[in-house]
This record gives C-alpha cells, structure tokens and sequence, in this order.
C-alpha cells in the first residue's frame, strides 16, 4: 500500500503537469509516452524510498539516489529535440525558451519525487487514507511552483501606429527596419500590426532588453496569430526593437489572424522566462539607481 500509493499520486501529478498547448513540447504522442513513462519511473524511485528506509536497506537508498540524478539527462534531451526542430522554424523560439523548457521538464520529473514521497510516507505513518489528503496537496503544490510570471505582470501593452518616414518602418517613434519596395510598404500599412511594451520597473526593463525574451513572445505571437513571411522575406518578419531613450519595445507583426486585441493578450500571456528575469531592485544599488 505504501508503494502503491506513492506511485499512484507521483504519476498523475506528472500527468497533471504534462501540459499541452502552443507554447509547450511534447505536441505529440510519442512525446507524451516518453515523458510518461519517465513520470512513472520517477514516481516509483519516489515511493520505494520510504520502504527502504524502513528495512533498512541504504544500499537500496543510495541506488535511487544514483537513479535520480539520471533524470538531469532529461534537460539534455529536450534542449537536443527542440534545437533540432528549431533548424527548420522560419520564426525560432530562441536558446533562452529552449532552455527554460528544458529545465521545466527536469524539473517536473523532481516535484513527481516529491509527490510520491511524501504520498507514501504518510501512508507508512497513518494508514492510506491520510494519502487521500496528501496527495492532492502535493500536486496542488506542485502546480503552484510551476507557474510562473507572464509579460503581463511586468509591462503593459499598448496598441501603437505603424507608418513610413521615407522607407524607414516605424512604431510610433520607434525604427524598426528598412523596407525597399513600395508595394510591401503598401501591404504592412494595410494589414501590420504594431504594439508598445511599456516595463513596470527596472526588474521588467531588464528582462524585456533580453534578445531571449524577446524571441518568445514573437514566437507565442506566431503561433497563435501566424505570420506572412516566408523564406528569406526578411521584409515582412516580425521584430522587436527598443526605444533606446526611453527603454520600451515597440513590436511589428504581419499576421495571418489580425486582431489587434487577441494580439495584446497574447502578449500578456508570454511566460518570463528564467534565463532574462530581471533582479536590478533587489540590490542596494539598483534600488539607488532607481530612485
């Protein structure tokens, strides 16, 4: 009982956390067995622990602590599937998403650990229906450390105005590219879209100068809303660009969906990813700079 009961709340904590939608990999179904059999694999390490403590048996203990330390080949995994499919991405996701991804799915394999041993301690301790309880506090918990902040939480968003100074491309006040031909002049005036980033504090003006983070919410933005560019259309390909003055992004996006609002909320919901996270505020002088 004890062992089964870590195993049943470790797996279907990680079958919780196996997201699926435009940001998250696995998108297929092989994917989503891998991942799941890695989940039951981690949930059973987690659950067997508290047994062989009990016997005791440390041999037994050291030999799944060499077993969980495996589970940091599963970053090196990631990062290789996802740089391989980046190869043939026209809008890529950037090496600062994939490692962020990476890093996600080591990560849930650990909270799976967790979950399964705390399941099956309470379980040796009290009996299983305390694991009733335990288990789903533990996946609660484990949902909670998951979730982390979005650009929304950091910066408004603005809608902003695209126009021509000559051939220069511009975002309110803000250059964005050189564009040649007057007739792709014509069509990014007719159906671009343009919106302002506008940081809440130092912390969020640091993340959003990151190439990093800016690659990820133009890559969220054409997964959702798609994009006109095609290869080597370096004209019509949606940028990023600071306002060096003032430190806002003002954004460009040639879409197959334009709707300016969907736009603005996707925008919101762009994770900040850990690799850009700004910490300027929490020094001494980062807050003096500020003042």
């Amino acid at each position: 009982m004890v062992i089964l009961a870590g195993v049943l709340a470790g797996f279907l904590d990680r079958w919780i956390l196996l997201r699926n939608d435009y940001r998250h990999y696995p998108t297929y179904p092989h994917g989503h067995l891998t991942h799941l059999a890695l989940g039951f694999i981690a949930a059973s390490l987690g659950a067997v622990a508290v047994p062989a403590i009990a016997e005791p048996d440390f041999v037994a203990v050291t030999f799944l602590v060499l077993a969980a330390q495996q589970f940091r080949e599963i970053r090196n995994m990631e990062r290789e599937t996802l740089n391989k499919l980046e190869e043939t991405k026209l809008v890529p996701r950037g090496q600062d998403y994939i490692e962020g991804i990476a890093r996600v799915f080591e990560a849930r394999n650990y909270l799976v650990i967790l979950t399964a041993l705390v399941s099956s301690t309470v379980v040796h301790l009290w009996g299983w229906p305390y694991a009733l309880i335990a288990g789903p506090l533990c996946i609660l918990f484990s949902g909670r450390l998951m979730s982390g902040s979005f650009i929304g939480d950091i910066a408004k968003i603005e809608k902003a105005e695209l126009h021509f100074e000559g051939a220069i491309l511009k975002v309110n006040d803000v250059v964005i590219m050189n564009v040649g031909l007057p007739m792709t002049r014509e069509k990014i005036l007719q159906e671009g879209m343009g919106v302002i980033i506008k940081p809440k504090d130092d912390n969020a003006r640091l993340s959003l100068h990151a190439p990093g983070q800016r690659l990820a919410i133009i890559h969220d933005l054409v997964s959702i809303l798609g994009t006109k560019v095609d290869i080597n259309e370096t004209e019509l390909m949606p940028m990023a660009r600071k306002q060096v003055d003032k430190g806002y992004l003002a954004l460009f996006l040639l879409a197959n969906e334009p709707d300016i609002d969907y736009l603005i909320e996707i925008i919101k919901k762009v994770p900040v990813l850990e690799t850009t996270r700004g910490t300027t505020l929490s020094s001494f002088f980062g807050r003096k700079a500020a003042d």
